[in-house]
């Protein structure tokens, strides 16, 4: 599903454009933003960024780049979730790393990289702002917070990637399904998740009956509950204790970051 383009560089009518309301940070149209990177930076930093911010929805499965594919945008999201997935040749695929109102959606864009190696889709809907990769890397001159901010968050999310790698391959199926489900909850802070087992064992990458088998294990420890097309989380604590030591080193990664 594409995202309708914008001209790079374009500016709001200035008509358009609500003042910001001191101590409360919104994009142009007047909405909240929720994304911990935005409201981190200096008043005049989001200032310099806000007229090239651009509200938009970001509905399930809608694919924000492609691998190997010139990045257009960077995505701030408000909330949701976006998950970084690599492809094989032969149709499967695993989940590397996830997004949500922490971070953004484009990091390669930080450190001066037009491609990606992953796809980025929102696996949780949500809302965001985009900017134009072309005005992002002119901004980044200008706004040192925001360049340092950036380049923080893509070494954070390539330490999260290597250690997803690792535990993918070493822990065992339970404890990296309560390990995803935490680090989900994280980003969208909802007991509610609208994750489906097909989903998490695309995610997970195994088959759908391996998943269904852990979900069962913890839905009788009386860590979660299975509903149809989402997973509950009852018990957080317990949750914690059931998923593997992969979760704490990337909790220790996250540090700072605005997660639980």
């Amino acid at each position: 599903m594409a995202v309708t383009n914008i001209i790079v560089g374009e500016r709001p009518q200035e008509s358009n454009v609500i003042p910001i309301v001191p101590g409360m940070r919104t994009d142009v149209s007047g909405r909240q933003v929720r994304n911990v990177i935005l409201l981190s930076l200096p008043d005049d930093e989001y200032s310099l960024i806000r007229p090239h911010l651009e509200a938009v929805d970001l509905p399930h499965h809608l694919i924000l780049h492609e691998p190997a594919e010139k990045l257009e945008y960077g995505y701030f999201l408000n909330e949701g979730m976006t998950s970084l997935v690599v492809l094989t040749s032969d149709g499967r695929s695993v989940e590397v790393g996830i997004v949500g109102r922490e971070g953004v959606v484009g990091t390669p864009l930080a450190v001066g990289l037009h491609r990606g190696p992953y796809r980025a889709i929102m696996q949780i809907s949500g809302s965001g702002l985009r900017m134009k990769a072309a005005v992002m890397e002119d901004t980044l001159l200008a706004a040192p917070t925001l360049r340092i901010a950036l380049a923080r968050y893509a070494l954070v999310q390539g330490l999260q990637v290597a250690q997803i790698a690792a535990c993918n391959r070493l822990h065992e199926i339970e404890q990296r399904l309560a390990r995803w489900l935490l680090m989900c909850q994280d980003r969208v802070d909802s007991e509610l998740l609208p994750l489906t087992h097909d989903f998490m064992a695309q995610m997970l990458g195994t088959g759908r009956p391996t998943v269904s088998l852990a979900a069962g294990i913890l839905q009788r420890a009386g860590l979660i509950e299975n509903l149809r097309g989402s997973v509950k989380i009852l018990n957080r604590k317990s949750l914690e204790g059931a998923a593997c030591e992969c979760y704490g080193v990337i909790q220790h990664f996250n540090g700072g970051l605005g997660l639980k």
